[in-house]
């Protein structure tokens, strides 16, 4: 009787078909972070106004007591943001935090557009420091800018917003989460404080 013997079918090189795979898979990474922007927008702060109102009321019952001041802070900061994807932005909302010199954190949403009118008519000095206001829910074509003011108030005193340690303007996308640009000291132009007298 004889051996049996069994037939190897020759091994195949499978070095060259490994290395293609990784070479393909390296030119595909390549290209996705060459095309692909490191940041969904860019928010840059353009201007930034500053009007400070301090109210009196007046008090003239025995249980109120004598007069009330309060203070209010609005900052008119003018906003510009440039899609980077090749996808369209949608603004969601507006928010923005101040960090006092103690390290207090105050936070406030921006201004709805129909509270804009009823502003105006408290502080009428508003209205020339304001310009076109950036809306919630614009959208932003890929490769385009939307440019607008933004405006924002804050329950303190021009001291604390000039001693402050930052204020960050929050930018909410719909699908692609949330940026923050800082207001800069440098993009400030102050205005003449101002009162207001309330019955």
């Amino acid at each position: 009787m004889s051996d049996l013997k069994f037939v190897q079918p020759a091994r195949s090189n499978l070095l060259a078909p490994v290395l293609l795979a990784f070479l393909i898979l390296g030119i595909t990474l390549a290209l996705v972070m060459r095309f692909t922007p490191r940041r969904t927008a860019d928010l840059d702060i353009l201007h930034t106004a500053i009007y400070p109102a301090h109210t009196v009321f007046k008090g003239e019952s025995i249980l109120v007591g004598h007069d009330q001041g309060q203070d209010d802070l609005y900052v008119l900061t003018t906003l510009r943001i440039t899609d980077g994807l090749r996808l369209p932005l949608f603004l969601k909302d507006f928010t923005a935090t101040l960090t006092t010199g103690d390290g207090q954190e105050i936070t406030t949403s921006a201004v709805e557009k129909d509270d804009f009118a009823n502003l105006y008519t408290t502080f009428p000095a508003l209205k020339p420091l304001a310009s076109e206001p950036l809306l919630r829910e614009t959208m932003i074509s890929p490769g385009q800018s939307a440019e607008g003011m933004i405006l924002l108030h804050f329950p303190v005193t021009q001291a604390v917003w000039d001693h402050r340690r930052t204020a960050i303007l929050n930018v909410d996308l719909y699908h692609q989460g949330q940026q923050g640009v800082m207001i800069s000291r440098a993009s400030e132009s102050i205005p003449a404080p101002a009162s207001k007298l309330a019955n």
